[in-house]
Protein backbone atom coordinates (compact mmCIF):
# COMPACT_ATOMS: atom_id res chain seq x y z
CA UNK A 1 0.00 0.00 0.00
CA UNK A 2 1.53 3.43 -0.99
CA UNK A 3 1.80 5.75 1.46
CA UNK A 4 -0.05 9.48 1.97
CA UNK A 5 -0.43 11.75 -1.09
CA UNK A 6 -2.54 14.43 1.07
CA UNK A 7 0.44 16.08 2.68
CA UNK A 8 2.73 17.10 -0.33
CA UNK A 9 2.57 18.97 -3.25
CA UNK A 10 6.49 18.64 -4.13
CA UNK A 11 9.25 19.22 -7.29
CA UNK A 12 12.45 18.28 -7.80
CA UNK A 13 15.13 19.96 -9.56
CA UNK A 14 18.36 18.57 -11.56
CA UNK A 15 21.82 19.82 -12.30
CA UNK A 16 23.97 19.47 -15.85
CA UNK A 17 26.20 17.57 -17.72
CA UNK A 18 25.05 19.11 -21.19
CA UNK A 19 21.83 21.41 -22.32
CA UNK A 20 20.04 20.05 -24.87
CA UNK A 21 19.13 21.95 -27.94
CA UNK A 22 16.39 23.98 -28.45
CA UNK A 23 15.16 24.39 -32.23
CA UNK A 24 14.44 27.76 -33.48
CA UNK A 25 11.38 29.69 -32.03
CA UNK A 26 10.60 26.95 -29.71
CA UNK A 27 9.94 27.90 -26.09
CA UNK A 28 12.70 26.77 -23.35
CA UNK A 29 12.16 23.71 -20.71
CA UNK A 30 12.08 24.42 -17.26
CA UNK A 31 15.54 24.01 -15.69
CA UNK A 32 15.82 21.54 -12.88
CA UNK A 33 18.96 21.33 -11.35
CA UNK A 34 20.06 17.05 -10.01
CA UNK A 35 22.64 15.62 -8.29
CA UNK A 36 23.39 11.61 -7.93
CA UNK A 37 25.20 10.76 -4.90
CA UNK A 38 28.59 10.16 -5.73
CA UNK A 39 31.04 10.33 -8.52
CA UNK A 40 29.67 8.94 -12.16
CA UNK A 41 29.53 5.15 -12.10
CA UNK A 42 27.14 2.30 -12.87
CA UNK A 43 24.78 2.65 -10.08
CA UNK A 44 23.90 6.08 -11.07
CA UNK A 45 24.49 6.03 -14.60
CA UNK A 46 20.86 5.15 -15.90
CA UNK A 47 20.24 9.20 -14.66
CA UNK A 48 22.66 10.04 -17.50
CA UNK A 49 21.61 7.70 -19.80
CA UNK A 50 17.41 8.52 -19.22
CA UNK A 51 18.96 12.16 -20.18
CA UNK A 52 20.80 11.10 -23.59
CA UNK A 53 17.40 9.15 -24.53
CA UNK A 54 15.57 12.32 -23.61
CA UNK A 55 13.12 10.55 -21.58
CA UNK A 56 13.57 13.87 -19.11
CA UNK A 57 12.17 16.29 -22.03
CA UNK A 58 9.57 14.00 -23.20
CA UNK A 59 8.78 14.77 -19.30
CA UNK A 60 9.16 18.20 -19.78
CA UNK A 61 11.86 19.45 -18.20
CA UNK A 62 15.75 20.11 -19.02
CA UNK A 63 17.88 18.14 -16.39
CA UNK A 64 21.57 19.27 -14.99
CA UNK A 65 22.69 16.13 -13.71
CA UNK A 66 26.02 17.15 -11.90
CA UNK A 67 27.82 14.43 -9.32
CA UNK A 68 27.62 14.15 -5.51
CA UNK A 69 29.78 13.53 -2.70
CA UNK A 70 28.43 10.94 -0.74
CA UNK A 71 24.97 9.85 0.35
CA UNK A 72 26.08 12.40 4.17
CA UNK A 73 26.44 15.45 1.84
CA UNK A 74 23.47 15.57 -0.44
CA UNK A 75 20.71 16.27 2.30
CA UNK A 76 22.54 19.98 3.31
CA UNK A 77 22.62 20.35 -0.41
CA UNK A 78 19.36 19.86 -1.07
CA UNK A 79 17.81 21.70 2.09
CA UNK A 80 20.73 24.91 1.13
CA UNK A 81 19.51 25.30 -2.35
CA UNK A 82 22.18 23.82 -4.21
CA UNK A 83 20.22 21.09 -5.96
CA UNK A 84 16.10 20.85 -6.39
CA UNK A 85 16.04 17.30 -6.38
CA UNK A 86 18.52 14.36 -6.10
CA UNK A 87 19.30 10.62 -5.10
CA UNK A 88 20.99 9.78 -1.88
CA UNK A 89 20.93 6.48 -0.11
CA UNK A 90 17.91 7.10 2.41
CA UNK A 91 19.42 6.45 5.77
CA UNK A 92 21.06 9.49 5.97
CA UNK A 93 18.63 11.26 4.44
CA UNK A 94 16.19 10.25 7.49
CA UNK A 95 18.69 11.51 10.17
CA UNK A 96 18.85 14.72 8.51
CA UNK A 97 15.13 15.23 8.66
CA UNK A 98 15.17 14.05 12.28
CA UNK A 99 17.89 16.41 13.26
CA UNK A 100 16.94 19.13 11.01
CA UNK A 101 13.08 19.10 11.07
CA UNK A 102 12.55 22.42 9.95
CA UNK A 103 15.07 22.49 6.63
CA UNK A 104 11.55 20.66 4.85
CA UNK A 105 13.07 17.48 3.21
CA UNK A 106 10.75 14.81 1.37
CA UNK A 107 11.36 11.77 -0.35
CA UNK A 108 9.14 11.23 -2.80
CA UNK A 109 10.75 8.12 -4.63
CA UNK A 110 12.75 5.04 -3.15
CA UNK A 111 14.06 2.96 -5.67
CA UNK A 112 16.22 0.82 -3.86
CA UNK A 113 14.28 -1.51 -2.38
CA UNK A 114 16.89 -3.04 -0.68
CA UNK A 115 19.89 -1.63 1.07
CA UNK A 116 23.34 -2.40 0.35
CA UNK A 117 24.52 -1.93 3.71
CA UNK A 118 26.53 -4.56 4.93
CA UNK A 119 29.58 -6.13 7.07
CA UNK A 120 32.51 -7.73 4.77
CA UNK A 121 35.02 -10.53 5.96
CA UNK A 122 37.02 -12.84 4.95
CA UNK A 123 35.30 -15.75 3.44
CA UNK A 124 37.39 -18.46 5.42
CA UNK A 125 37.95 -16.55 8.32
CA UNK A 126 36.41 -17.26 11.80
CA UNK A 127 33.53 -14.87 11.39
CA UNK A 128 30.53 -16.82 10.15
CA UNK A 129 27.61 -15.21 11.77
CA UNK A 130 26.93 -12.04 13.46
CA UNK A 131 27.08 -13.16 16.35
CA UNK A 132 30.94 -13.97 15.77
CA UNK A 133 31.54 -10.16 15.31
CA UNK A 134 31.93 -9.96 19.48
CA UNK A 135 35.64 -9.56 20.04
CA UNK A 136 36.78 -8.52 16.74
CA UNK A 137 38.17 -5.51 15.09
CA UNK A 138 36.07 -4.21 12.45
CA UNK A 139 37.85 -0.76 10.11
CA UNK A 140 35.89 2.03 9.01
CA UNK A 141 35.08 5.54 8.54
CA UNK A 142 33.35 7.14 11.23
CA UNK A 143 31.45 8.55 9.22
CA UNK A 144 30.46 5.17 7.62
CA UNK A 145 26.72 4.71 7.30
CA UNK A 146 27.45 0.78 7.27
CA UNK A 147 29.46 1.43 10.87
CA UNK A 148 26.70 3.98 12.40
CA UNK A 149 24.02 1.85 11.55
CA UNK A 150 26.12 -1.60 12.96
CA UNK A 151 24.32 -0.97 16.69
CA UNK A 152 20.94 -1.72 15.06
CA UNK A 153 22.30 -4.04 13.24
CA UNK A 154 23.53 -5.79 16.26
CA UNK A 155 20.02 -5.41 18.14
CA UNK A 156 18.28 -6.72 15.59
CA UNK A 157 21.06 -9.41 15.25
CA UNK A 158 20.78 -10.49 18.40
CA UNK A 159 25.00 -9.65 19.91
CA UNK A 160 26.70 -7.02 21.62
CA UNK A 161 27.75 -4.15 19.53
CA UNK A 162 29.61 -2.74 22.80
CA UNK A 163 31.99 -6.38 22.01
CA UNK A 164 33.48 -4.80 18.94
CA UNK A 165 36.43 -3.09 18.91
CA UNK A 166 36.95 -0.21 15.59
CA UNK A 167 39.63 1.03 14.02
CA UNK A 168 38.76 4.47 12.42
CA UNK A 169 40.49 4.55 9.10
CA UNK A 170 40.17 6.71 6.26
CA UNK A 171 37.63 5.95 2.93
CA UNK A 172 40.19 4.43 0.73
CA UNK A 173 42.60 2.14 3.41
CA UNK A 174 39.25 0.69 4.81
CA UNK A 175 39.61 -2.15 2.11
CA UNK A 176 43.22 -2.39 2.14
CA UNK A 177 42.69 -3.38 5.96
CA UNK A 178 40.84 -6.16 5.27
CA UNK A 179 43.11 -6.99 2.92
CA UNK A 180 46.33 -7.04 4.31
CA UNK A 181 44.44 -9.01 7.62
CA UNK A 182 44.98 -6.04 10.09
CA UNK A 183 41.54 -5.92 10.80
CA UNK A 184 38.57 -8.59 10.46
CA UNK A 185 35.56 -7.36 9.02
CA UNK A 186 34.30 -3.56 6.92
CA UNK A 187 31.16 -1.93 6.64
CA UNK A 188 29.86 -0.22 3.10
CA UNK A 189 27.83 -0.57 0.96
CA UNK A 190 28.55 -4.01 -0.60
CA UNK A 191 28.32 -1.96 -4.31
CA UNK A 192 31.78 -0.08 -3.21
CA UNK A 193 33.48 -2.63 -0.74
CA UNK A 194 32.71 -5.85 -3.22
CA UNK A 195 34.24 -3.97 -6.18
CA UNK A 196 37.00 -2.52 -3.84
CA UNK A 197 38.19 -5.70 -2.43
CA UNK A 198 38.19 -7.36 -6.08
CA UNK A 199 40.55 -4.79 -7.14
CA UNK A 200 43.23 -5.96 -4.37
CA UNK A 201 42.90 -8.96 -5.34
CA UNK A 202 39.92 -10.36 -2.74
CA UNK A 203 37.77 -11.42 -5.20
CA UNK A 204 33.49 -12.21 -4.43
CA UNK A 205 34.13 -15.56 -3.64
CA UNK A 206 37.16 -14.77 -1.23
CA UNK A 207 34.23 -12.35 0.54
CA UNK A 208 32.05 -13.28 2.78
CA UNK A 209 29.06 -10.44 2.96
CA UNK A 210 26.48 -10.48 6.22
CA UNK A 211 23.55 -8.50 4.60
CA UNK A 212 22.31 -6.37 7.41
CA UNK A 213 18.72 -6.53 5.73
CA UNK A 214 19.19 -10.37 6.31
CA UNK A 215 19.51 -10.32 9.90
CA UNK A 216 16.24 -8.48 10.77
CA UNK A 217 16.86 -4.65 9.80
CA UNK A 218 14.99 -3.96 6.32
CA UNK A 219 16.26 -1.30 5.61
CA UNK A 220 15.54 0.61 2.15
CA UNK A 221 17.95 1.45 -0.10
CA UNK A 222 18.63 4.84 -2.59
CA UNK A 223 15.49 7.44 -2.74
CA UNK A 224 14.66 10.49 -4.54
CA UNK A 225 14.32 13.78 -2.48
CA UNK A 226 13.22 17.41 -2.22
CA UNK A 227 12.14 20.47 0.03
CA UNK A 228 8.62 20.52 0.63
CA UNK A 229 8.49 24.07 -0.28
CA UNK A 230 9.86 23.72 -3.79
CA UNK A 231 7.48 20.58 -4.48
CA UNK A 232 5.15 22.91 -3.62
CA UNK A 233 5.22 24.97 -6.15
CA UNK A 234 6.77 23.05 -8.38
CA UNK A 235 4.65 19.94 -8.52
CA UNK A 236 4.64 19.15 -12.44
CA UNK A 237 8.38 19.39 -12.48
CA UNK A 238 8.97 17.19 -9.42
CA UNK A 239 6.69 14.65 -11.25
CA UNK A 240 8.76 15.07 -14.35
CA UNK A 241 12.22 14.32 -12.43
CA UNK A 242 10.86 11.17 -10.71
CA UNK A 243 8.89 10.24 -13.83
CA UNK A 244 12.04 10.60 -16.59
CA UNK A 245 14.22 8.62 -13.43
CA UNK A 246 11.75 5.94 -13.51
CA UNK A 247 11.77 5.31 -17.28
CA UNK A 248 15.44 5.64 -17.25
CA UNK A 249 15.70 2.76 -14.32
CA UNK A 250 14.04 0.72 -16.23
CA UNK A 251 15.87 1.48 -20.15
CA UNK A 252 19.18 0.76 -17.86
CA UNK A 253 17.52 -2.27 -16.67
CA UNK A 254 16.62 -3.83 -20.15
CA UNK A 255 19.90 -2.85 -21.79
CA UNK A 256 22.58 -2.75 -19.01
CA UNK A 257 25.28 -2.11 -21.73
CA UNK A 258 24.09 0.23 -23.55
CA UNK A 259 23.41 2.55 -20.39
CA UNK A 260 27.61 1.77 -19.68
CA UNK A 261 28.65 2.90 -23.65
CA UNK A 262 26.26 6.26 -22.44
CA UNK A 263 28.23 6.57 -19.09
CA UNK A 264 31.89 5.60 -21.07
CA UNK A 265 30.49 8.61 -23.60
CA UNK A 266 30.06 10.98 -20.91
CA UNK A 267 32.88 10.29 -18.13
CA UNK A 268 35.76 9.15 -21.09
CA UNK A 269 37.64 7.64 -18.48
CA UNK A 270 35.15 4.79 -17.37
CA UNK A 271 36.40 1.20 -16.73
CA UNK A 272 33.80 -0.41 -18.40
CA UNK A 273 34.01 -3.58 -16.92
CA UNK A 274 34.15 -2.34 -13.21
CA UNK A 275 31.40 -0.25 -13.80
CA UNK A 276 29.03 -2.73 -15.43
CA UNK A 277 29.53 -5.42 -12.94
CA UNK A 278 28.77 -2.48 -9.94
CA UNK A 279 25.77 -1.90 -11.97
CA UNK A 280 24.47 -5.18 -12.50
CA UNK A 281 25.79 -5.63 -8.61
CA UNK A 282 22.95 -2.55 -8.05
CA UNK A 283 20.46 -3.85 -9.82
CA UNK A 284 20.43 -7.42 -8.54
CA UNK A 285 21.06 -6.82 -4.64
CA UNK A 286 19.22 -3.34 -4.58
CA UNK A 287 16.52 -2.53 -6.98
CA UNK A 288 15.09 -5.83 -8.81
CA UNK A 289 13.84 -7.38 -5.57
CA UNK A 290 11.00 -9.76 -5.48
CA UNK A 291 8.78 -7.30 -4.42
CA UNK A 292 9.80 -4.49 -6.84
CA UNK A 293 9.47 -7.53 -9.71
CA UNK A 294 5.95 -8.25 -8.44
CA UNK A 295 4.37 -4.43 -7.15
CA UNK A 296 6.69 -2.25 -9.08
CA UNK A 297 9.74 0.51 -8.13
CA UNK A 298 8.66 2.67 -4.77
CA UNK A 299 6.05 -0.19 -3.88
CA UNK A 300 6.63 1.29 -0.54
CA UNK A 301 5.31 -0.54 2.98
CA UNK A 302 4.40 1.52 5.73
CA UNK A 303 4.86 -0.81 8.25
CA UNK A 304 8.36 -1.93 6.77
CA UNK A 305 9.18 2.03 5.97
CA UNK A 306 8.26 2.74 10.02
CA UNK A 307 10.73 -0.14 11.23
CA UNK A 308 13.64 1.39 8.78
CA UNK A 309 13.09 4.93 10.16
CA UNK A 310 13.13 3.64 14.29
CA UNK A 311 16.02 1.78 13.56
CA UNK A 312 17.82 5.18 11.96
CA UNK A 313 16.90 6.82 14.91
CA UNK A 314 18.21 4.47 17.51
CA UNK A 315 21.26 3.93 15.73
CA UNK A 316 21.81 8.15 16.31
CA UNK A 317 20.87 7.99 19.73
CA UNK A 318 17.45 9.31 18.89
CA UNK A 319 14.37 9.22 20.26
CA UNK A 320 11.77 7.67 17.86
CA UNK A 321 9.14 10.37 16.61
CA UNK A 322 8.94 10.23 12.86
CA UNK A 323 6.02 8.87 10.68
CA UNK A 324 6.41 7.56 7.29
CA UNK A 325 4.32 10.66 6.11
CA UNK A 326 7.16 12.88 7.79
CA UNK A 327 9.17 11.44 5.82
CA UNK A 328 8.00 9.86 2.21
CA UNK A 329 4.90 10.78 -0.26
CA UNK A 330 3.70 8.86 -3.00
CA UNK A 331 2.07 12.24 -4.96
CA UNK A 332 4.58 12.66 -7.22
CA UNK A 333 4.87 8.59 -8.62
CA UNK A 334 3.73 7.55 -12.39
CA UNK A 335 0.27 5.02 -11.91
CA UNK A 336 1.91 1.37 -10.78
CA UNK A 337 1.61 0.45 -14.16
CA UNK A 338 4.56 2.85 -15.35
CA UNK A 339 7.09 1.64 -12.68
CA UNK A 340 7.19 -2.24 -13.49
CA UNK A 341 11.13 -3.45 -14.31
CA UNK A 342 11.50 -5.88 -17.27
CA UNK A 343 14.47 -7.02 -18.29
Amino acid sequence: MSLSRRQLGLAAGVSLLATPRIGHGQAALPRVKYQVDWAFQGPNAFMLFGRQRNFFRDAGIDIQIDRGFGSGRVPIDVAGGAYEIAQADINPVIKFIAENPNAGLVVVGVFGDRSLLCATVRAEGPIRTPKDFEGRTLAAPDSDAGRQIFPAFARAAGFDASKVNWLTVRPELREPMLVQGRAEGITRAATSTGMSLKALGMDWPQQRILWYRDFGLPLYGTCWLTTRDYARRNPELVRAVVRGGIRSLQAAYADPAACIAGLKAAEPLTDVAIEAERQEVSFREQIASPHVTANGLSSVVPSRFQLGLAAVEEAYGMTPKLKPEDVYTDAFLPPTAERRLVA
